[in-house]
């Protein structure tokens, strides 16, 4: 896989990553959420009880989308000034139609 932009505030992040069909997405976030949670607890002390989160969320982005998608990650402080994480995911998850569980989103 390729990271191709990587950004986030304190409590998430985004990653716009090139995985090969080879690869389950699951798989993927495996591997991320492994290596960096080993990585965080080597080489920063105060973070050695660092834990990702056991959920995720994952949206395949067509090339057209991928500038926006892009200046999006970028321009997360700028986002979240005006909404919170969650209330911006609440939002595109109905505007997308998307069901969820509202006991699995972090307020």
């Amino acid at each position: 896989m390729k990271a191709l932009e990587i950004g986030g505030v304190a409590d998430h992040v985004h990653l716009l990553l090139s995985i090969p069909a080879s690869l389950a997405v699951s798989k993927a976030v495996q591997l991320i959420k492994g290596g960096s949670s080993h990585w965080l607890k080597e080489a920063v002390p105060n973070m050695v009880s660092f834990a990702w989160q056991d959920g995720y969320a994952a949206f395949t982005v067509s090339q057209s989308q991928f500038d926006d998608v892009q200046a999006y990650i970028r321009l997360q402080l700028e986002h979240h000034r005006t909404k919170t994480f969650v209330e911006e995911y609440r939002a595109f998850l109905a505007r997308h139609c998307v069901e969820y569980d509202e006991r699995y989103l972090l307020d």
